[in-house]
């Protein structure tokens, strides 16, 4: 199990503009948002359909605190969790409950149709489980094979009664797109809820796009339920009758109130007006409420023409929001990332040396950058009711609406960071701040027809006190491409504005799956909505992926994590609980060709004992024990007799063991 502590750290006029000012470098790579790929209308399993295999290295060395990792439930391919990060994680904490909504199908669900959904749960905080809880059956096919109502990219949420200790008197909301055809191959969504106590318990709901209404369901990105039990789903107002997205103007914004009668939620619908330059839409859209359900955002990554340098070519938060439970919502709130009211710890994220990395001269200041979000993002809401977004922020490509997905020579990173971006009022104009939690090294990974990027989400503890995000990053090590994914971490306190470190007390992110069945290989991650905690300042934070075999097209395994955890009491200027004795550093050089040095920093003498393992976990070398003065020691190793390769050297003193990456030319 891993235990972390805490780190503190103290338009075409907007083309012209940045053309004159931040003229970047020929040929850098950028990447575009994309519609939702591969909405699957086949009847039954996909098979595999000739697209390019997932390679996965081999991996099996493992930490000896590495997470624990069990399987879940199955689906049919792994097209149902893709495109972006969803609800399909969620936590209430008033009955110490997980779920994982998904679609049927696979290894625990033999001939099962892809479009019906199922859901996973856990009544003792994800410890044992139950799955493959069938919610949904899509029925209306006309007599033929393919169905209307087949549900896509499932939400979920749990409804508990107001004052229930109960889990079994609890209830699972879900909500889903469906293949309708009446928007492309999209149009439809459904709704409804299942019974926790009385699996077979569930009502079914189908509603379908009317062009005469001027509402064009999507595919709906964000989902919660709030404190009160009132369900929110969102979703952009996109048509796509003619074969080309055209944007309405406005977010789909439905709310779903449960109705004792008929033991199932009503449904409103309502349009959150949004409208910016020609070519802008939103590329993502989440809803959260405060942890007393009072205070409520909507976000979209949008552009509404109200940032001078961002207008007409680069995304930003854009909220909406309500002080009253849902009942009303502000207008649009732009969040600037750039220009004069940008945010500073975005506008100076890049070092000099980068900047000239990116730019042509002269180099632009850095209000002139045209900064952008990507094209994934989350909100959380915090006891204060002030908002707080995840997302990755670099600069706009070459092309309106794209992000650099480049690498930097200078410090190795993507030019972009993963950032958590707060207010401390309400989202108003200079409330903002912008936390730097890590730099990713790959930005989209590609699946045959599927693509994913960092996929980055929030969670906040039962009170709203504290934040964590997590991300999807691929070491350069083993892919240039984001296509063998790790998944790190960072948690925030929120009253005492500290971050947590890394098992090191770095000011760096965790890599929550490194040494664990997972490493290389957290495909398509989901978090949940809220954490666990205790008496004991013991935060677990809960992730979800799926085990993919060689095409998406075949069937999946998810895997839940149990057990990543923060103890968030420890502070860099308190002391330790178990302070470390033994320090080591990274390898150097890396890679190493003849001689590769470590220094060791010992609070106390000790003997240190090591060895280097291959890819496989397999031995290659020994390091014999060596008694090490307090202070300072220097351990070289001759890697002569290594082929070229990546190595792990751990070295072990009493109980402690670090591991070093190790890569010989």
């Amino acid at each position: 199990m891993k235990k972390l502590t805490l780190l503190l750290l103290m338009m075409a006029t907007g083309l012209f503009l940045v053309a004159q000012n931040a003229a970047l470098k020929p040929g850098l790579p950028y990447e575009q948002s994309k519609a939702f790929q591969s909405y699957d209308s086949q009847p039954l399993q996909h098979g595999v359909v000739g697209q390019t295999p997932i390679t996965r290295p081999a991996m099996y060395f493992k930490y000896t605190d590495a997470v624990s990792i069990v399987d879940i439930g199955t689906a049919a391919n792994a097209y149902g969790v893709a495109n972006g990060g969803k609800s399909n994680l969620m936590v209430n904490n008033d009955i110490n409950v997980i779920s994982c909504i998904h679609r049927m199908g696979g290894a625990l669900d033999p001939g099962g149709y892809s479009g019906d959904l199922g859901y996973d749960i856990s009544l003792d905080g994800g410890m044992t489980w139950s799955t493959m809880n069938e919610i949904y059956t899509a029925k209306q096919n006309a007599g033929g094979q393919y169905f209307i109502d087949a549900a896509r990219y499932p939400h979920n949420g749990i409804y508990n009664p107001v004052g229930n200790t109960d889990p079994d008197n609890a209830y699972i909301a879900y909500y889903a797109a469906t293949t309708a055809g009446s928007n492309e191959g999209w149009g439809g969504v459904c709704y409804g809820s299942g019974n926790i106590g009385v699996p077979s318990d569930t009502t079914y709901n189908f509603i379908n796009t009317s062009a005469g209404t001027g509402i064009y369901h999507y595919v709906p990105q964000g989902f919660t339920v709030a404190k009160n039990g009132d369900f929110w789903g969102l979703d952009g107002n996109k048509n796509w009758t003619s074969g080309a997205q055209v944007y309405m103007g406005s977010l789909i914004l439905t709310h779903g109130v449960w109705n004792t009668e008929i033991m199932d939620f009503d449904l409103e619908i309502n349009l959150l007006e949004m409208t910016g330059p020609p070519d802008a839409a939103p590329a993502d859209y989440k809803v959260e409420f405060s942890p007393d359900g009072q205070i409520g955002y909507v976000m979209a990554l949008m552009d509404i023409g109200e940032v001078p340098v961002s207008s007409g070519q680069s995304y930003y938060p854009v909220l909406f929001r309500s002080e009253d439970a849902g009942l009303t919502w502000s207008d649009a709130i732009p969040v600037a990332l750039a220009g004069e009211d940008g945010i500073p710890g975005i506008l100076n994220f890049h070092s000099d040396a980068e900047i000239g990395e990116l730019y042509d001269p002269p180099l632009p200041d850095r209000e002139q950058k045209p900064f952008t979000t990507s094209f994934d993002a989350d909100i959380s809401v915090d006891h204060n009711g002030n908002p707080h977004i995840a997302a990755i922020v670099g600069v706009t490509g070459s092309t309106a609406y794209s992000i650099v997905s480049g690498r930097s020579a200078v410090s190795g990173y993507l030019f972009a960071g993963s950032f958590l971006i707060s207010s401390d009022n309400n989202g108003e104009e200079g409330s903002w701040t912008a936390r730097l939690l890590g730099r990713p090294s790959n930005f989209r990974g590609n699946f045959g027809d599927l693509t994913e990027d960092n996929r980055i989400q929030i969670a906040r503890d039962r009170l709203g006190t504290k934040m964590f995000v997590g991300w999807l990053d691929t070491d350069t090590t083993v892919s240039t491409e984001n296509n063998s994914p790790d998944i790190w971490c960072r948690g925030y306190d929120v009253d005492r504005e500290v971050l947590t470190g890394d098992e090191s007390g770095m000011d760096m992110p965790n890599n929550v799956t490194w040494g664990s069945e997972a490493t290389f290989g957290a495909y398509f991650f989901g978090m949940a909505n809220e954490v666990f905690d205790d008496e004991f300042g013991t935060y677990t934070i809960p992730f979800f992926y799926q085990e993919m075999q060689s095409d998406p097209g075949m069937p999946v395994q998810y895997k839940y994590i149990q057990d990543f955890t923060f103890l968030m009491g420890v502070g860099i200027d308190e002391p330790m609980v178990q302070p470390a004795n033994m320090e080591v550093s990274q390898v150097m050089p890396n890679p190493a060709t003849a001689k590769a040095r470590l220094a060791i920093s010992l609070n106390e003498p000790a003997s240190v004992s090591g060895e280097i393992t291959n890819m496989m976990g397999q031995q290659v070398s020994t390091l014999p024990a060596r008694s090490l003065q307090t202070g300072s020691n220097e351990l070289v190793l001759d890697v002569n007799g290594l082929s070229a390769g990546i190595y792990f050297c751990t070295l072990t003193s009493g109980t402690e063991s670090v591991t070093r990456k190790m890569i010989v030319k």
